[in-house]
């Protein structure tokens, strides 16, 4: 009986598979989509996009033609310690054991770039510790009395001598001996008195709002916040203007409540969080071209933050550094097919974008750089020269596509890449510049300057002025050569002031191009 017994209240541990879409090969846009589930082979589709339907439906099947979850089974996320949702500690701290509890679901959990979904059968707890669990069944609640008949009333045991249990109903002490229990539906019981019940409790920040947190306006509010923070993040774009808001109403709050507290983390939380406001207004500002209160007007600028200037200074260092040609003309074509394909080494090029800079013999370039061994491209130079936007031709420059030991020059992401090279495409082709004929020494050194002045247009740090050496270097003319290349932009409206001494160039870029600027920071 014993054996029985343990294997009937033996839990099982609860089920979890995962869908995965992964790509196939890099440069390849067709994608693998997995699943985790017996019998389910993977398939190969065309796209991204068509493979994250596919998984999609394919997991909705699962969960339509699968069992419900079962209220008895032993939690996923705990029988795997957690690591699914538990941070790991510092090297001098423990990592603190979750608790689980509550009803058993299954929950779906993805990731925010749509790339795996995975099915737990885990309590409610641990599906709400993760972020982006969404809970599609829950398990029915177990303690019901067990009914009439079942396993585990007749494993009870009765003992010699007590009383038999009346097979009509209850004897009860006042009733006279042998008088009939009449059958009748006993009145509903009184209801006895509960607890005070339990404030609304929320999670902000990683952490959690206590629920006797008194006072209740502060409760709300920080629960309240907490709510709106995670939706913000499911928008499909950014408002700045609502994130401040936001930062500024968690600083407020989490002030009073390091004041009911007496929590020194949480008043430093509250002093990031009243910067963090500052810094997104500031940028919010700058978007839309206005400034803080009591200041001048700022520039409504192409790239809009200081990590982007940054990127785009890196770009042209590294392509200085790395030039695998001579002369400006090759130094500019490098440049920009070096933003085409900065993320992952491979970019689409069309003849229209070889046609509009000014170079003496585009074909010419390209063969050299494809001896050389820099550059690749699906087919030969006069297709490439020949192909338009509908038809685009594929290049690939191997010394920046990462693999596992080697990540890549660039540290920006895949959306940084377009807005750096549309930065590039328009200071290279400004209209004026473009008027005038200029060369390619003259849009290289048009480049520099857009990344070498302060915030107000001034040539160098704290308007200092460049060292003449740094721009022969990138331009690759000689040092003799930049006044004529100065008057050539000063004559195109792009430089005021300007005055080119023995080793500087000073002088400031002129209102009109001061959108195309990246400040030193």
């Amino acid at each position: 009986m014993g054996v029985e017994a343990h294997a009937t209240n033996e839990r099982v541990t609860g089920r979890t598979w995962t869908v995965r879409l992964d790509p196939v090969g890099r440069g390849r846009a067709d994608v693998r989509v997995s699943c985790g589930r017996p019998a389910c082979p993977a398939q190969v589709l065309p796209s991204a996009a068509v493979g994250r339907t596919a998984a999609v439906e394919h997991l909705k099947a699962h969960l339509r033609a699968g069992p419900a979850p079962r209220p008895s089974v032993y939690c996923a996320c705990r029988a795997e310690e957690c690591h699914t949702h538990i941070r790991p500690a510092g090297p001098r701290e423990r990592p603190a054991p979750w608790r689980c509890g509550g009803a058993v679901v299954l929950a779906v959990v993805t990731d925010r770039e749509g790339r795996w979904w995975r099915v737990m059968e885990c309590c409610s707890r641990c599906a709400a510790a993760h972020p982006t669990a969404k809970i599609v069944a829950t398990a029915p609640v177990q303690g019901s009395p067990a009914p009439v008949g079942s396993s585990r009333a007749i494993a009870a045991p009765a003992s010699t001598g007590s009383a038999a249990v009346s097979a009509v109903g209850p004897h009860f002490s006042h009733s006279a001996p042998g008088a009939a229990v009449p059958h009748q539906v006993p009145s509903s019981r009184p209801a006895r008195p509960t607890r005070q019940r339990r404030g609304r409790r929320g999670r902000i920040a990683q952490r959690f709002v206590p629920h006797d947190l008194r006072p209740v306006a502060l409760r709300d509010e920080l629960a309240e916040l907490g709510e709106l923070f995670r939706a913000y993040q499911q928008r499909a774009e950014p408002d700045l203007e609502v994130l401040a808001d936001l930062h500024a109403r968690k600083a407020k709050a989490f002030a009073a409540w390091a004041d009911v507290t007496a929590d020194t983390e949480l008043r430093l939380d509250a002093q990031r969080a009243e910067q963090a406001a500052e810094t997104v207004r500031l940028q919010h500002l700058h978007r839309i071209g206005e400034a803080p209160e009591g200041q001048e007007p700022a520039v409504a600028r192409l790239l809009t933050a200081p990590a982007q200037w940054d990127h785009a200074r890196a770009v042209l260092t590294h392509v200085a550094d790395h030039a695998p040609l001579p002369g400006p003309d090759a130094r500019l074509l490098v440049v920009m097919l070096t933003l085409r394909t900065a993320h992952s080494g491979i970019g689409n090029l069309v003849g229209q974008d070889l046609k509009g800079l000014p170079l003496s013999d585009a074909e010419h370039l390209v063969g050299q750089l494809l001896e050389c061994g820099w550059l690749g491209i699906a087919g030969t130079v006069e297709e490439l020269v020949a192909s338009r936007p509908e038809c685009p031709t594929r290049i690939s420059v191997p010394s920046l596509t990462p693999d596992e030991g080697d990540p890549g020059p660039f540290t920006f992401g895949r959306k940084m890449r377009p807005k750096l090279s549309g930065w590039a495409q328009r200071v290279v082709g400004e209209k004026k510049l473009r008027k005038a004929k200029t060369a390619a020494e003259v849009r290289l050194l048009a480049l520099a300057l857009a990344t070498g002045v302060d915030a107000d247009g001034q040539l160098g740090p704290q308007g200092q002025g460049i060292g003449l050496d740094v721009l022969s270097s990138w331009c690759d003319v000689a040092t003799g050569d930049l006044p004529e290349l100065v008057d050539r932009l000063a004559a195109a409206d792009w430089l005021a002031e300007a005055a080119v001494t023995d080793t500087l160039l000073t002088g400031r870029l002129t209102e009109r191009v001061l959108p195309l600027s990246c400040p030193l920071t």
